[in-house]
């Protein structure tokens, strides 16, 4: 009986370290891996937190993520919900034009072709509006309760995109300063050449130039001629950055940039090739005139 319960004994000794001694190998072969493999399933679990834009169905949970920074193989990461992330993200603006078919609202404010309020309908009214007066749905204002939409033609949608094309092109860019200036059609020759001075030094600085011209009353002079008469003095440098246009009623603008260094050589060699006519034309007249002679 002592010999057999003496080797019981020891042979569950020699088990005990036995699992001892796995479990240390299979901790160790872990943490090897784990160390190898960390970064590559922390990337995919980020990307997957990151990415996911649609609202989970079902509770948040734990995601087991390996971490070889720690004394333990695993930590255990914070609960997500990916509706979370989705409303952090912001939403990049949709160009201007007709959206089809495709709108995700319910209850829409429509407006119609000429631009007056036809309420808040259901999309599938609005649809069937759409439809019948062979018009497209252009949205207006997203961030509104309800979204605001608008019936128009390819034609007004068309002005409307040019329209904000133009205006997106003659707003300044960051960190680019945009001087104004405004006088009457009506301008002394004198007040006209410091303006102009004015403006030269402007570009010189490579700010943006706004200039604005007003109709004076029984002037006769083109606002336009005026605007090119501006640009001609300081053409050597300056070009439109928006061409002469009518603001309003009596009012027309402009605007003058600087040249980029392209631009400005390629203004120099059409200098040089229209000078080198001109003096070929020159030469040709005294040649002629001496056999007149």
């Amino acid at each position: 009986m002592n010999s057999s319960g003496s080797f019981l004994k020891q042979s569950a000794w020699t088990l005990s370290l036995l699992l001892r001694m796995t479990a240390l190998c299979t901790m160790k072969h872990l943490c090897q891996a784990t160390r190898n493999e960390n970064r590559y399933a922390k990337r995919f679990f980020g990307t997957l937190l990151t990415q996911s834009t649609q609202k989970w169905l079902f509770s948040p949970f734990w995601i087991v993520v390996p971490d070889s920074r720690k004394s333990a193989v695993f930590e255990l990461t914070q609960p997500f919900c990916t509706d979370e992330k989705s409303r952090a993200q912001p939403k990049s603006k949709a160009a201007f034009g007709s959206v089809g078919r495709r709108i995700p609202y319910r209850i829409l404010h429509v407006i119609s072709q000429d631009g007056e309020s036809l309420g808040n309908m259901h999309r599938a009214d609005a649809l069937r509006l759409m439809d019948e007066r062979g018009l497209k749905l252009v949205l207006l204002r997203e961030n509104v309760e309800p979204p605001v939409y608008r019936l128009m033609t390819g034609q007004q949608i068309h002005e409307e995109q040019l329209k904000r094309a133009e205006k997106k092109k003659s707003s300044p860019k960051p960190g680019v300063v945009q001087k104004e200036l405004s006088f009457s059609s009506a301008i002394a020759k004198n007040d006209l050449e410091t303006k102009t001075k004015q403006i030269a030094q402007w570009i010189e600085k490579r700010h943006h130039v706004k200039v604005t011209i007003r109709q004076a009353k029984g002037s006769s002079t083109d606002m336009f001629m005026l605007f090119d008469q501006i640009l001609e003095t300081v053409s050597e440098k300056a070009t439109y950055l928006s061409k002469p246009k009518v603001a309003r009623e009596g009012v027309s603008t402009c605007i003058l940039r600087h040249m980029s260094d392209k631009e400005l050589k390629e203004h120099q060699k059409m200098e040089i090739k229209k000078n080198n006519t001109v003096k070929k034309d020159e030469n040709k007249d005294l040649k002629s005139n001496e056999l007149h002679q």
